[in-house]
Order: C-alpha cells, then structure tokens, then sequence
C-alpha cells in the first residue's frame, strides 16, 4: 500500500483515536495581546487547498493538519472537508468571531471560506476540526444581488458580530470591487462603505477601532489579474499602487499614499496592541515594505518606506532582474518581529521592528526561489517559494506554504501544479533573532489521495496572528 492508498483507506474515526481532543473553544477569542501569547499551543491547523488549474477534476477543500508533536499522526493531513462544486480556487478565510468581540456573547466556531474565483462563500461548522461540517453556502447570484460585488478575498469578524469581506471586483469581475457584511445568521446585508470615491482597486484590509481608521490596500480587477501575470498590464495602469485610509464610523475614505508606480500594494497589518497607531502593509512587484502611521501631530494618516529588498539580476525574466515580489508579511503577537515571505527570492526575512520605524533583519531562510536549485525536505523538493505566512501566538514556530494563486504559480513555478504544494514549520528564535527549519515537520500535498493539490492560508481553531484584531 503506498501513501496515497494510506490516506484514502484511513478513517477519521480510527485517526481521532491517536489524537488529543480538540475542540474549538467556546469563548470569543483573547482579552489582550498579552493574554494571547499565553493561550494553548496549537495542535491542528486549518489549511485551504485547491485544484485550480492541476488538471484533476476535483473540488477544492479544507484539510485539517495534525501539529501535534506527541501525535502519532504528527504533521499528516487527518482530515479533509471538500466543498459542494468545483472551481472554487479556495484562498484567504477566517473566523465568524475573534478577540474583537471578546467579553460579548459568540462563539468562534465558523470559518468563513470563500471561492476567490467562484464567488461563492462557504460557512464551515469547525466546532470540530476532525469532522468539519458544511453549515451554509452563499451562492454568487445572491451577493451579485445584494451588493453587485464578485472576488471574495480578506475576511474579518466585527466588533458588531458582522463578518466583511473585502470584494475585488463587482458582478462583472471589474474594479474597484468593495466590502460585503455578512449578519450574524450569515446572510449578506449589502455594502459597507458609504463613500468609495477614489478607490481603484480592492484587496486586503485591517481595521483599528480606537484610532478610527481601516486601511485597504490594491491589487487589480479578477479580469485582470485572474488569467496570470501580464506585464502589459501592469505598464498599463492595470494593477494597484495605492493604499487607502477610511474613516471607520463614516464608512468614507479620507486619504490615500501612493507607494510608486507598479508597486502592488498587499497585505496589510497593524500591531496587534490596540494602544498602538502603526501597522505596515508589502508591496509585491515593488518588493517594498511601508511602515503606516498617523502624521501632523496625529491627525492625517500616511506611509513611509521602511525596507526594500534589491532584485537579483537575471537576464531571463523580464526587464532583466527578479524582484522580491512580497507576498506575504505578519506581525507576531507581542509586535517586536516582522516576517517578510519574499515569493520569487524564496526566503523568509525576520526583523526586529521594536522600533516600527527602523526594522532590523535579524534572521533569514531560503525556501526555494526563481533563481536557485530548490532544496529538499525528507525527500520533498521544495519548489516554489514562500509565499503565506502563519505564526503560532507564542512566535516561536512559523508556518508557510508556496502557492500564491494558479495562474501565478503555472507562470512562475509550473511545478507546484504538478508536484503539490509543501507546508513547513521554521523555528524561530524570540529572544537574540533568526529562522531554522524544523526538520521534522513537512505536509507534502503532493501525496493527497486524489492528487497533487495547492495549499494556501493556515489557520488555527484558537485563533492566529492575522485573523485576531484587538479593539
């Protein structure tokens, strides 16, 4: 019998029998930072996986990875929760509640997973990660309805126990997209901004109560970006450079920064203390990190560049150099690391950003990359780069897997489609800085029972480092 066979013929009773039981806790998330860090080490992650442009005619799912040390299945996939209909491309999700409501009634028991490419929005009953349950699908049509939006992309829970999700596009797949609010019984309600006026494109988003601000940041229209990277298009004006600043209660944007021309502003993230006022956002082709904060005597919100990553010179790729092309970053809990995945370098970066304004690189771990032999990990070559991040809520142990989305990956790393996506876990050292990869971790997609698939986000049953706002 070989692994495949051993996946498939395993049953989830028979696999809950050698785990520790796991149950998703019934309170809403942390009371503070500090009390995060202190929560349960986490023993299963939530991965989303797709089949997106593999040639296998199979539906996307969620698999629930065992990261449980003492586990006899110990970094195996132990269970998988396939969606209704192919053709998701299954991307970022979250919770239907988090520590932004702590102290109200809830219960973080939802995950929120939306087809990037289908529209469609899967709430998943994760109570138990070893028998996920699919409690509701909203289909396209009805938020097409409702709020003439397309592309779900960035979840985050409410402190008004609404769910909004950022849209990157509208019925017809055009910018600039917007934000849908989901209710407590997980029906779409319609639009939450007011006033959008200047905003080009939709992507990511992080809010901060006490400073009365959101910002979001641009990546392009699903037509756009959806067939795979065009360099036409982004000398075309077709791709975001922007990020804006809104107005939390007015619901309005108030300022933009322009980060430079073509520079594909991404994920944003904001320290996790909510006495704090700075957050900093990647930008991919400009392979940028921006520091944002409020100026003018803390009235009017901006960004500044704090870290630039130099493109490795490579005649072969367009334009002659291969940038960094940031895909992903993360604060971790107690706000003094930075994480950096730079996708096409394939290496993580850690800086020290005690002081947000002058991050120090303090450690770095190469992952593969466009320009290097990828390595091998218990046999599994390490294809792709780094390209999401999770990090546990202690920060010593990071999460990362290599498919950014399938166009992308075909035009960049073909191989991924073919060989599966890996997820690996790089200690990290809290106290003087610095990565090293565990070698005794590594979940090899390529070795699923119905084929290679492509994992993406990685979230944990108690909560995370990018899905807990704290206000």
């Amino acid at each position: 019998m070989d692994r495949r066979e051993f996946l498939s013929a395993t049953a989830v009773g028979t696999i809950a029998t050698t785990l520790p039981n796991v149950v998703v806790a019934d309170t809403p998330g942390f009371a503070s930072p500090k009390e995060a860090m202190k929560g349960p080490r986490e023993k299963m992650l939530f991965v989303t996986c797709t089949y997106a442009n593999t040639g296998i005619d199979k539906p996307d799912y969620l698999a629930v990875v065992d990261a449980d040390p003492e586990s006899k299945m110990y970094s195996r996939v132990v269970h998988r929760l396939s969606m209704p209909k192919l053709g998701d491309e299954l991307h970022h999700y979250g919770w239907n509640i988090c520590s932004s409501c702590h102290g109200k009634p809830g219960d973080r028991r939802y995950l929120i997973v939306p087809g990037l490419k289908s529209s469609r929005i899967h709430i998943i009953d994760a109570k138990d990660p070893l028998n996920l349950k699919m409690h509701k699908v909203i289909d396209p049509e009805t938020i097409a309805k409702v709020a003439d939006l397309s592309a779900p992309h960035t979840v985050h829970c409410l402190p008004s126990g609404e769910v909004m999700i950022s849209m990157l596009g509208n019925a017809k797949g055009d910018a600039p997209g917007g934000f849908l609010l989901l209710n407590d019984k997980f029906e779409p309600t319609g639009r939450w901004e007011k006033d959008a006026k200047g905003m080009n494109f939709n992507y990511d988003f992080w809010y901060h109560p006490r400073r009365n601000v959101m910002v979001s940041s641009e990546w392009a229209a699903p037509k756009t970006f959806a067939p795979g990277p065009n360099f036409d298009d982004v000398k075309a004006g077709k791709y975001g450079h922007s990020i804006q600043f809104w107005d939390w209660k007015e619901k309005k944007i108030v300022g933009s920064s322009d980060l430079g021309a073509n520079s594909v502003p991404l994920e944003v993230r904001f320290a996790h203390d909510p006495d704090k006022s700075h957050g900093f956002v990647g930008t991919a082709l400009g392979s940028a990190i921006w520091r944002i904060g409020q100026h003018d005597d803390q009235k009017r919100w901006g960004a500044e560049m704090v870290i630039e990553l130099a493109p490795i010179k490579n005649e072969k790729f367009p334009g002659g150099q291969v940038p960094a092309l940031v895909s992903d970053i993360l604060v971790s809990m107690d706000d003094r690391y930075l994480y950096v995945a730079a996708w096409l370098h394939g290496e993580v970066r850690q800086y020290d950003i005690t002081d947000s304004a002058k991050p120090k690189l303090t450690g770095t771990i190469q992952l593969g990359g466009l320009t290097r032999e990828p390595g091998k990990l218990k046999g599994k070559e390490l294809t792709g780069g780094p390209q999401m991040l999770q990090l546990s809520l202690d920060g010593k142990r990071l999460y990362v897997t290599n498919s950014l989305f399938s166009t992308w990956d075909n035009t960049f790393y073909p191989a991924i489609g073919k060989q599966g996506s890996w997820l690996v876990q790089v200690d990290c050292d809290i106290e003087k800085g610095g990565l090293k990869l565990n070698e005794k971790f590594l979940v090899d997609f390529g070795k699923e029972p119905d084929g290679p698939s492509r994992a993406h986000e990685v979230r944990y049953p108690g909560g995370d480092c990018t899905s807990d706002i704290f206000s």
